[in-house]
Formats: structure tokens, sequence, C-alpha cells
């Protein structure tokens, strides 16, 4: 009986229902529920707009829907109802949704839109479109003020960049929108304080106000929002404030503070959010360790606290995390080793631990990671060899294991899953293991700066028909290469094979049409077959074997070519002059010859270097320079140019480094190059320059000048004191807020040679605060200018060999940057001033061969100072000499310097010996300054240096005579 009455039941339901369908059908079809005025409002607000498919590029992209203009359907005289993106009350026919969200429609949105006559709009979808320069507000207050508007439930503005509301109109929309459920405003520019009133909304359940320039802190009461699902206030940098405290009654699943100034302890209180799937805390200011509470969080598929503060011992929480796909632990503090729960993971897909301070070695028993395609540990400490487990992962996509103290032999991967290795800046050893070589999907190759070692075969590449990026560089590997074999690595981009031991020919056949980037450097190969790469714009061969004639870059679009420090031969080509993009071009240190082509000067407007130092070429400099050019550096020291100094170097604007030393140039002093606003290193030293070089039309000539050498010329008269006045970049270097940065292009440095007592040190690279001025080997007579001691950055002062007279300057005293200073052979009478043991980062001192009196000064690094600094000065006396001075030869130590030694040694002179020095402190100042300590702390000097120092001073002494 009751079988046949529920079948009764059931055949009048479905009656019941067929009916209604079948009535809603007819009266959807064939009655216009919309109202006229409704309608006419939607056409007006379609005509206000243009249709732009550029417009929502960023919802076929980003939003993972298609785009189309909507509007684009709506006809006159149609019901609106049935119109694309609108939505109706079937009862009342008004207008409760629309969704013009990726609709194409580019404009703005005025205050007098119609936009603003649906006063029973429950639901409003904007998003994907352009309006910039719409100012949101003002329509929103005339919203604010129709009481149906508190039926407004959903409004999503997000992605129209550009948009932005008025002062205050933020707050108003708010306070007026009371039954707000989801809140979308991705990028709309708020610029405002987080309205209070937002955490009151019990009935809010979606906030997303990403990028919305929110400023002011962040309430720091409880939130009690109970159907919150999602925060998202990622975006906004100048929003601070402490991780919100949610009450345990919460919905939150997606939680974004990233990129914000948020700051502080993660609280206990984070277990509480129990529902939580994704947390991301990226790029804030967190510090502090991690709560074990965070184990509560155990619907938690993603894990982001990238780029922190965040220090500790990374917790052993992740036993019940079986959901995590995710986990961002990069950019912290964090140390010791990984905690085993790790294991745990089994849904696993990223795991970055990157730039922390982790160490030891990675667990060995591992399992169930078959989902794991993102390994990231580079730039920590981890040692030991590379667990098995790691290369039997079926998804793996990316390993990078860079920077750390792995050993042993890299394994042999087990699937072909694999899309970039970086195991670089390793102690990995041992050779390349052959199931790299069947890695086709392999598209990016780093093993550089290990200890591999091995012949590999070019032939072996030939399955990476995927790979972009190659580079082996600073290994012990060779090459076998066939001159006949068929070309290989059709994607190659960038290949780096420097430091390694390649020797013979290179004919391997690689990316003809597609590399641009080549290294080859510090190897040992003779020479090429050719250079067919059609792509090619960056090729570095310096320190190799090559011999014979200058490769011809084989197309104009080279932009960097290096041959320098090879064995290359012959005249240089005008051909050169067709590589019109080219940027570097360095051919120093070979056996060049020959006239230099007219055209070097002039042959590219983007040429930047030059550098053709150490060759044998004659002839003259070439005299017309590009205008507008942008050189920055010409090095053509060491050669046998002869000849003026080309006056049209005049219009070399970005000129900084001119080094015409060491040729046999003869001009006066090319006063006109202090019109050049950045010229930084102007060396003209060794050659046949005389006259003198105080005159100048300029008035303050050589503004940037920091190094000059003008030694071993034939410069007469007094010491330019007009041009001492004007070296303003010598002066006050405040290095305590300036970069240290070495002087040259991201991948080019410029060198220079320093010359100290004689021993030329060629440094490969010049540090930004390194100043020198060596004025020695000339014929400069009178009294040294007391304007000198101005210069309180200079590092080093060589004024030797001339026939300077008077006094030694009290202004010295003020050189406290002074690592080196040479007055030696001339003629200098009186004391040594006492107060330059006040120079306490003085490494070399040399007073010889003067007619110098009395006692020489004691204390700091005088005392650090021997014999060969003051011989020939025979009125001297005192330590270190043998000569011991009478009573009246001893000068009274200030009061000062008393006071120095009352209470023992003064900070300074306790650190006596530790100042590395003019020779370390730049050609090793980079190792100093990144490890932020002062240069006189570290003792750094290479043995070699100090021996071949120690030898020249030997030698010196032992000849007693002025060098010529």
């Amino acid at each position: 009986m009751m079988s046949k009455l529920l079948l009764i039941c059931f055949l009048f339901f479905l009656s019941c229902s067929h009916l209604l369908l079948s009535s809603s059908f007819s009266f959807s079809n064939s009655t216009k529920i919309c109202p006229h005025g409704q309608a006419l409002a939607l056409l007006q607000f379609k005509q206000s707009f243009s249709i732009d498919n550029s417009s929502s590029w960023d919802c076929d992209y980003f939003g993972g829907t298609t785009s189309y203009p909507k509007t684009g359907y709506w006809k006159e005289g149609s019901d609106c109802c049935s119109w694309d993106g609108v939505t109706c009350d079937l009862v009342t026919g008004h207008v409760i949704e629309l969704d013009l969200s990726c609709s194409w429609l580019s404009g703005t949105i005025h205050s007098n839109s119609t936009l603003f006559l649906f006063p029973h709009l429950q639901r409003l979808n904007l998003a994907f479109n352009d309006f910039y320069g719409s100012s949101v507000s003002a329509g929103f207050g005339r919203f604010s003020e129709i009481s149906h508007l508190s039926n407004l439930v959903s409004l999503d503005l997000a992605w129209n960049y550009g948009a932005e509301f008025a002062p205050n109109g933020f707050d108003s929309l708010v306070q007026n929108l009371t039954k707000l459920q989801k809140l979308y405003l991705f990028g709309i520019s708020i610029s405002s304080f987080f309205p209070n009133s937002l955490l009151n909304r019990s009935s809010l359940i979606s906030l997303d106000l990403y990028s919305c320039g929110l400023y002011g802190r962040f309430p720091d009461n409880d939130i009690h929002l109970p159907k919150l699902e999602l925060l998202y206030l990622d975006g906004n940098s100048n929003l601070s404030g402490n991780f919100p405290r949610f009450s345990e009654n919460n919905s939150l699943i997606d939680l974004d503070l990233s990129s914000t100034n948020f700051s502080g302890e993660l609280p206990a209180s984070i277990g509480n959010l129990k529902s939580l799937q994704t947390l991301d805390l990226s790029d804030c200011q967190f510090s502090g360790s991690i709560p074990a509470s965070l184990e509560n969080l155990t619907q938690i598929t993603s894990l982001n606290l990238y780029h922190n503060h965040f220090s500790g011992k990374i917790p052993n929480v992740f036993y019940n995390q079986r959901n995590l796909i995710s986990l961002y632990l990069s950019r912290n503090n964090f140390n010791g080793q990984i905690p085993p729960s790790i294991g745990n993971l089994t849904n696993l897909r990223v795991l970055d631990f990157s730039d922390n301070q982790l160490e030891g070695a990675i667990p060995s028993s591992v399992y169930g990671f078959s989902s794991l395609s993102f390994v990231f540990l580079r730039y920590n400490l981890f040692n030991g060899t590379i667990p098995s487990w790691l290369y039997t992962l079926p998804s793996l996509l990316e390993l990078d294991f860079r920077h750390n103290k792995f050993t042993g032999h890299i394994g042999e991967f087990q699937f072909d899953s694999l899309e970039k290795i970086d195991l670089s800046m390793n102690e990995l050893h041992g050779s390349i293991p052959t199931s790299i070589f069947e890695l086709v999907n392999l598209s990016s190759l780093n093993l550089f700066s290990n200890n591999l070692s091995g012949v590999l075969e070019a032939s072996k590449f030939e399955k990476l028909i995927n790979l972009t990026y190659l580079d082996l560089s600073n290994n012990m590997l060779s090459l076998t290469m066939s001159v006949h074999s068929n070309s290989m690595l059709p994607n190659i981009q960038a290949l780096d094979l420097s430091h390694n031991n390649i020797s013979g020919m290179f004919s391997w056949n690689v990316g003809k049409d597609t590399l641009f980037y080549m290294n080859l450097s510090y190897n040992s190969i003779s020479g090429f077959e050719m250079l067919p790469w059609s792509s090619m714009n960056t090729l570095d061969l310096h320190s190799n074997l090559l011999q014979g004639p200058l490769p011809t870059p084989p197309n104009p679009t080279f932009f960097f070519f290096s041959v320098s420090h090879n064995k290359l031969s012959g005249e240089i080509s005008p051909l050169i002059c067709k590589a019109s993009s080219m940027q570097i071009l360095d051919l120093s240190h070979n056996n060049f010859g020959g006239m230099l082509p007219h055209c070097l000067g002039n042959f590219g407007k983007y040429l930047s270097v030059l550098n053709l130092r150490r060759n044998q070429f004659h002839g003259t400099i070439p005299q017309t320079f590009l205008k507008g050019n942008s050189i920055r550096t010409l090095d053509f020291n060491s050669n046998q140019l002869e000849g003026l100094v080309p006056r049209s170097l005049i219009i070399c604007r970005e000129l900084e480094v001119l080094d015409l030393g060491n040729n046999k140039i003869n001009d006066t002093f090319p006063h006109w190059l202090g019109a050049l606003p950045k010229l930084q290193v102007l060396v003209l030293r060794s050659n046949h320059f005389h006259g003198h070089i105080g005159f100048s039309k300029i008035k303050s000539p050589f503004m940037s000048l920091r190094i000059i050498d003008l030694a071993h010329n034939d410069f007469e008269g007094d010491l330019p004191e007009l041009y001492f006045r004007s070296f303003k970049a010598t002066v006050n270097i405040d290095e305590g807020n300036m970069t240290r940065e070495y002087m040259g292009e991201t991948y080019y440095q410029d060198s220079m040679v320093v010359t100290i007592k004689g021993l030329e040190l060629e440094f490969e690279k010049i540090l930004n605060i390194f100043t020198t001025i060596d004025l020695s080997n000339n014929k400069f007579q009178g009294e040294i200018p007391e304007c000198i001691g101005n210069l309180n950055s200079l590092r080093g002062l060589n004024l030797s060999h001339n026939y300077l007279t008077g006094h030694i300057p009290l202004s010295f005293k003020n050189l406290k940057m002074l690592e080196s200073l040479d007055l030696a052979s001339n003629k200098l009478n009186g004391r040594i001033p006492q107060e330059l043991t006040s120079l306490t980062f003085l490494e070399v001192l040399n007073l010889s061969q003067n007619h110098l009196t009395g006692f020489i000064p004691q204390g700091s690094q005088f005392q650090t100072f021997g014999n060969d600094s003051y011989y020939g000065n025979p009125g001297l006396c005192g330590f270190p000499l043998s000569k011991r001075c009478t009573t009246d030869e001893v000068l009274e130590p200030s009061q000062e310097i008393e006071a120095e030694f009352e209470s023992g040694f003064d900070w300074k002179i306790t650190l006596i010996g530790y100042g590395c020095g003019l020779v370390s402190g730049f050609s090793l100042g980079c190792l100093i300054f990144l490890s932020g300590k002062p240069e006189w702390l570290v003792w750094i000097i290479d043995k070699n240096i100090h021996k071949m120092i120690v030898r020249n001073k030997m030698s010196t002494h032992r000849r007693g005579t002025r060098r010529s």
C-alpha cells in the first residue's frame, strides 16, 4: 500500500514539474519582463564604451575564461533579461545581476553613468575590462543613497588597472553595502586605511583587496568572521600589522598577505585555521620561529613563507599535512637540517628551501614522492652525496642544488622528465653521467664550478634537441669534436665551456642559427674551422692559444667580442667596422700589428669599450670619433702609437677611462680633456708628453677624475695646483653609504696597472672608490701644494723622481685614506711631520733620497716601515735607522700623541699591520666589501706579491741612485 502511495506522489510531482517548466518557458519567451527604462539604461551604458579585444587580454591569460564582447549581442527591442550577462528577477523583471566581466569594454565610468540606475542589483561583475581613469567612488556614492542597494551582496571590479576610488569613496561604499558577502577590487586604487567596519560584517565570505594601495596598520583586534573563506591583502606594500588573530570559529580557506609590510612572529593561534588550504606570507617582514601549532593545518595545500626573516630550525610538523602540494620556505634564515616529517608529504609537487643556512645531508630514506616536480635547495650549506631517491622521481622537472657543498658523483637519472638541472658551485667530481644525455626534454643544464672531469664526446649531445642553456664552465672537462659531425643542439642559445681543458681546433657544429652567447675563455683552443653562428652577439674567446689573423665576427649584430690574451697576429681588417652593433671589442694582449683602421673610432654609435692594450700597433690613433658616440673606455696602452692625442676625443661625452700609457705619443698635456664630465681615469704614463700642465680655460677641469697617471714623461714646471683643487672625486667619498662596484659593464670590467715603489701590479678590476695620483719620473719642481691635503679620499700619491723642494706639507695629515705615499728622489727638506702617524691606512711609504732631517716619527703604521723607506737622508735618525738621535734632533711629541700612549695603545695603533693596503685593498677588495668588514681589519695580502715588494725594496736599496 505504501509503495503505491509513493508511486502516485512521484507521478504527481513529475506532472507539476512539467507544467511549471512549460509555463516558465512560455513566460520567458513570449513576455518581455524587462522594464523599458532598464533596457534603455543598459543600452546607454553599452554606448558609453568602445569595444577593444585588448582590454580583456588578461582574462584570457589569467582568468581562465575566453573573453568576448557580451554587449555586442544586446539589441534594442529585445528582452534585456535574455541578454548576455544580464539576470532578472523572474517575478518583477528587475535586473538583479550584471556580469560583464571579460567583455572587451574600454572607456571611463562617469559619475552620471546609467550603470547607477539599477537599485535592485544584487551582483555586479565588471572584472577584466579597461576602465582606466575611472573614478568609481562618485557613482557608487549615488548608489549609497539608494536604500535598495543594501541588497548588493557581490561586487567584482577586479583587473581594471587604473580605475580608482576618490578620497573617502571606499569607506562610503563599505558603510552602505551592509549585506556584502563578496568584494573583489583586485588592482583598483583605493589609497586608504583598511576600514575597521569591514571586520564587523559577519556575512562576509570573500574579500580581495590585492594591490589597492592600502596603507597604515591592519587592525590588531581579533577577527570574528565565521563565514569568511577568502582574504587577499597582498600587494599593499605600505600596509603593516601583525598576523591577524582568527577565532576558532572560522571557515578561512585562502589567506594571502604577500608583498605587504606585515611583521612580527607567527602566533600560536595560527593553528585555529583548520580549514586553511592556501597560506601566502611571501615578501613580508615576519620573523622568529615557526610555531608548532602549524601542524593543525591539516587541509593546507600551499604554504609560502618565501623572503621573510624566519629563523631557527624548520619544525617537524608535517606528519599530518598530506594534502600539501607546494612548500616555499626560501630566502629566510632557517638553519639545521631538513625535518624527517617532510617524507610524509606524499602529494608534494614543489619543495623550495633555497637561500637559507640549512646544513647536513639530505635524508636518504624518503619514499612516495611520486608527484614531486620541483626541488630547490640552492644557496645553503648542504653536504654529503645527493641521495639516490632523487634520481628516481618519475615526475621531476626541475632540480636546483647550486651553491652548496655536495660531494661525490652525480648519479644516473631513471626518468627522462627533467627539464632543468642546476648542480653548479658544489664539490661534485667524476664524469657527467650518461643518463643526462638521454634527457630529451632538458632545456637547461648547469654544472659549472665543480670538479668534474673526463672527456666529453660532442656526439653525446645529439639527443638534447630542446637544450637552450648549457654551462659546464670551471671544471676539468675536455671535448672531442668531429669536423664533419652533424649539427647538434638545434635550439641552444647560450653555451659556456670556459675554464676547462678544451684544446685544439674548435669545430663543434652546434646551434648554427640559434646560439647568441658563447664563452670558451680560459682553455687551450688554438683555432676555429669557421665562425658559422648567424645569431651570435656575444663571443668570449679570451685566454686561449688562438693563432693567426683575427677571426671576423660572422654578423653585424655582435655586441661583445673578446679575443684578449691569445697569440693572434697580423693587421686588423677594416671589415671589423661592419659590426655596427658592437659595444665591447677587446683585442688586448696579442701580437697584432700594423696601422689601426681609421674607422675604429666611428664604426658604431653603440661602441662602449675599445681595448687594444699590449699589442704592436704603430702609427697614429684614429683621429675622428662619431658624434653622439657611447664610448666609455679607450685603452691603447703598451703599443707603439705616436703623434698627437686626437682632439676629436672632446666629443666623447661618455668617456670614463682613457689609457694611452706606454706608447710614443709626443704632445703637450691635453688640458681640454678636463671638459669631459665623466672622465675618471686618465693614464698617459711612459710617453713623450712635455711642457707645463697647469693651464686650463675651464673653470673646474677634471671634476670626475680620481685616477691620474702621468709618470715617466717630460712634464715640467710647478705641480698643477689648479687641478688638485678641482679633483672633487677624491674628496669626501662616503664609503659607508655608497655601493662598491667595479668600473665597467655587467660582463666586462676595466683593468689598469698601478706602480708601487717601482713594482707594476695589474689589477683586473677597478673599484669605484680607488683614487690615486702618479706624477713620478718627470721634471716637476717647486714646493708640494698644501691643497693636496684636501684630497682626503686619496688612496695613493706618487710624486717621486722629480725636483720638488720645500717641506712635506703638514696638510698631508688629512689624507686619512692614504695607503701609499712615495716622495722619493726629490729635494725635500725639513722634518717628517709627526702628524703623519695618524694615517692608519698607510701601507707603503718611501721618503728615500731627499734632504730630510730630524727624528723619524714613531707610532701607528710608522712602526712597520723599514730602512728602505728613509735611506738617502743623512739627516734622519731614530728607528728603524741605526743612527740614534741626539737631544737636539728629538722632536717633542704633541700632547695628543702622549695621551694616546698613556694607557697603552690607542685603538688605531693596536691594529697596525692589519691594513690590507693598496695591494690587497683593491685586487681583493670585492671580498672585503662583500663581507662588510673594513679593509684594515683583514690581512689578505698575497704572499707572492709581498715577496716581490721585498725583493724590489732590496734592489732599490742596493742601487741607491735616482731612477732615470
